[in-house]
């Protein structure tokens, strides 16, 4: 009889291609040539970066990127010569960055903000909302928006499935997380240990993350898996560039959309974290993590059932667990 584990692997594993019915809306309402319902699905969060998204920016189009998604209401309003200074940067920067993202000057890219900018403040909620929140349940309402937005990006779940394949044939296969990080990837590691046979964690940069994947390499690893969660460490993309240097390829999930991390990584996925406390929570990162442990299941069904049977057996044997 499958333990209960078993039967939530069967039972949860991703159907290849399927889309859900928000994707398909989305994709009909694109080939009609509508933007419809589908198009105004999308978070203007989600818009702004899918704007900036798939361009390689120097460090000084990056912040003006960041500004502009951090300070969007205001920042779509401004005029070059103002957006220039708040940024730091000349006044030929912004125009470049406008130029390298495909539009014809900053005012083509000011006024594709500009209807984006209006529909957050017109889905902002009001003042009397607002007022009869607490810290702890606005803090909740941001992380609901995470999964929301996570949500939506795994409609179509195919780079979910693609990537737990690809993980799931890497023996070794390296989990990588480094100061806040750490915690993302030892829940990873611990879980993929049940249904991956070799799984090897870094949590310390320098030599010694050099040494760990090298290792992980020369014993025929493919992939490494790496999470940066905020603040982002210098030592979290020396580990990264590291990893590509040795011959692994890395999938990165990180709340980022741009910047150097994204640049290096040769697979990003997104997933926001909670910032309305004194330390960040990590509800999307998590279930993302899982997602991608559910596709590393899937991805060799006999393995995984074999593997999970054994770690029954053993629970058994040694008496690990309260009868609850």
């Amino acid at each position: 009889m499958a333990s209960g584990q078993q039967a939530r692997a069967q039972a949860a594993a991703i159907t290849p291609g399927r889309r859900s019915s928000e994707a398909e809306a989305e994709a009909e309402a694109e080939a009609e040539g509508g933007g419809g319902a589908g198009a105004g699905a999308a978070s203007p969060a989600e818009r702004v970066r899918a704007l900036f998204g798939g361009h390689r920016l120097s460090p000084a189009q990056r912040r003006i990127a960041q500004f502009l998604s951090d300070h969007l209401t205001e920042a779509a309003f401004l005029s070059i010569t103002d957006l220039a200074e708040r940024v730091g940067v000349s006044q030929p920067s912004v125009t470049r960055f406008a130029s390298s993202l495909g539009f014809s000057g900053y005012p083509a890219l000011r006024e594709a903000l500009q209807p984006i900018a209006l529909s957050a403040v017109a889905g902002a909620p009001d003042e009397g909302e607002e007022r009869h929140r607490n810290e702890l349940q606005s803090a909740i309402d941001a992380e609901i928006e995470n999964l929301t937005a996570l949500r939506r990006a795994l409609a179509d779940p195919g780079r979910i499935v693609d990537i737990g394949r690809e993980l799931a044939r890497s023996v070794p296969l390296t989990v990588v997380g480094l100061r806040i990080s750490v915690s993302l990837a030892e829940y990873f590691a611990y879980a993929a240990r049940r249904i991956h046979p070799d799984v090897r964690v870094v949590t310390r940069g320098g030599s010694v993350a050099f040494d760990g994947l090298l290792q992980a390499r020369e014993a025929g690893g493919t992939w490494a898996l790496a999470f940066a969660m905020p603040r982002h460490a210098k030592e979290t993309l020396a580990v990264v560039r590291a990893a590509r240097g040795v011959g692994l390829r890395v999938a990165l999930i990180t709340d980022l959309a741009l910047g150097p991390l994204v640049d290096e990584a040769d697979e990003v996925f997104t997933a926001g974290t909670g910032s309305r406390l004194v330390f960040d929570s990590y509800a999307a990162p998590g279930v993302l993590s899982a997602g991608i442990l559910q596709a590393m299941a899937d991805a060799d069904p006999e393995r995984t059932q074999n593997r999970l049977e054994k770690y029954e057996h053993a629970a058994e044997q040694h008496d690990f667990f309260l009868d609850d």
